[in-house]
């Protein structure tokens, strides 16, 4: 059993829809999971006591990748999460429309790599509405559930 932390921006509601989705497969695997809203993270130690730490940033914008407007704070302080060594992967959704279509996860893992974190699976993109995407989130948790 791990103890696993997932921390999610979300403006229309659909990061956190996944969220809600991820901890509801990965509790069903039998781990300890909180969500935390990204607007009310701390970057200071964020990764510590934490078996596993996902994080979830929804993404828009055709010029510059745009992270969801509570992500972007806590993103500008990565480098004092405390994320070296410790098992991490990404997730968002966004519009396949948009020139980054789903950036924030590709920036999130990036950050992670220098940052030493181990990355324990390919960060999942969400095209749209996470309902019409349910078995390939319930997929993706599990395989992070395996991972564990």
């Amino acid at each position: 059993m791990a103890n696993v932390l997932i921390v999610y921006g979300s403006t229309t509601g659909n990061t956190e829809n996944s969220a809600n989705k991820i901890a509801a497969v990965l509790k069903g695997a039998g781990n300890n999971v909180t969500l935390l809203d990204a607007g009310k993270a701390q970057a200071n130690g964020l990764c510590a006591g934490w078996d596993c730490v996902l994080f979830g940033c929804s993404t828009w914008g055709d010029e510059t990748i745009e992270l969801q407007d509570d992500f972007v704070s806590l993103f500008d302080e990565f480098d004092c999460i405390g994320a070296s060594g410790v098992k991490t992967a990404s997730f968002g959704c966004g519009d396949s429309s948009y020139t980054y279509y789903c950036g924030a996860v590709d920036a999130i893992n990036e950050k992670l790599e220098q940052l030493g974190a181990n990355i324990i699976v390919q960060g999942l993109k969400i095209d749209g509405d996470p309902d019409d995407a349910k078995d390939e989130i319930e997929a993706w948790a599990a395989e992070v559930a395996e991972a564990l």
